[in-house]
């Protein structure tokens, strides 16, 4: 397929931008950072807060956390020109609890800055935004949930410095596919939508959405930049071992995860079946000691007469 946006590499080698290593690269670079400022914008526009005119890009160190966990390292933390600070991150599997993980980042960076005599006051703003490779959230259909704190009874916000976001990628996905979404009108979709191409946990190029932001990027200079810069990131043959290595590692942390789940399964059936066999052996004592005929009771508890009589020679 030819482009008019890729000039160093075919559509199906870009990077997959929901791997964290690619999203940090493209997104937390500062030659970039105009892009991020207009991806942070779309997803903070439905919660009322006040554009971002800037950011610089913090130290990313969270640790105490898990050591093996990406070095306990932040995706991506900014803070705004009105100084608030926003982690993203990137969840390309659903590896741990991750509402449970977010409220853990965010307590964090929230306390971080706090020193002998300030005041709780100086403490600002922290947005979570976290995208997810997933669905987490049950409750709705849609892709996008934002979270804060309410009162119970007349849903009153209590403060706004806690603010959390659930992009999920699966139901954007599913939602491009029945023709639900309209990237040339909403500016988050647009955005999500570059993130969601490119698919490699299930081998997949959307050429479809591809076509659809070649035009929009002709008129939208920021997403332009953001396919030029994915474009050469994918290109630079260091920045791809990387990358390369990190899907590696992140795909075989998936594996190792479901094969601990499906032997964990495995040992309930087997630790089920032994209680359902002890539970057999158990009635059919009781009936021996009854006075049943070794023909009824095999009968009725649908074992063979050879297994009802060894357990009447065992008594």
């Amino acid at each position: 397929m030819k482009t008019r946006l890729l000039k160093r590499v075919p559509l199906t080698r870009l990077m997959d931008l929901k791997i964290d290593y690619a999203f940090k690269q493209l997104f937390g670079a500062e030659k970039n950072k105009e892009i991020t400022v207009v991806f942070l914008n779309a997803v903070l526009h439905r919660t009322g807060r006040k554009s971002i005119k800037d950011i610089t890009f913090s130290n990313t160190d969270a640790g105490g956390e898990y050591q093996e966990d990406k070095q306990s390292r932040l995706d991506l933390l900014a803070t705004t020109n009105d100084h608030e600070q926003i982690n993203i991150e990137i969840q390309f599997t659903n590896k741990y609890d991750m509402i449970k993980r977010s409220i853990y980042y965010w307590s964090g960076i929230y306390r971080a800055p706090m020193k002998k005599r300030m005041a709780y006051k100086q403490l600002q703003p922290v947005i979570a935004i976290n995208i997810l490779n997933f669905n987490l959230i049950d409750q709705t259909e849609r892709f996008h949930t934002s979270f804060h704190l309410y009162e119970d009874t007349e849903h009153f916000k209590l403060t706004d410095v806690m603010e959390f976001h659930f992009l999920e990628m699966p139901k954007l996905l599913r939602d491009w596919k029945q023709n639900k979404l309209d990237p040339w009108n909403d500016i988050l979709a647009r955005w999500l939508l570059l993130l969601g191409m490119v698919d490699h946990r299930n081998g997949e190029v959307y050429e479809d959405i591809y076509k659809e932001l070649e035009e929009i990027a002709m008129k939208d200079e920021k997403l332009k930049n953001a396919f030029q810069g994915w474009d050469l990131l994918s290109a630079t043959h260091e920045e791809v071992l990387a990358y390369e290595a990190r899907v590696k590692q992140v795909l075989d942390e998936e594996a190792a995860r479901i094969e601990a789940e499906l032997r964990e399964k495995e040992a309930r059936e087997e630790g089920r079946e032994e209680g359902r066999e002890e539970e057999k052996r158990s009635v059919i004592k009781r009936m021996l000691k009854q006075g049943l005929e070794v023909e009824q009771i095999a009968l009725i508890v649908e074992v063979s007469k050879e297994d009802v009589e060894k357990i009447k020679n065992e008594q």
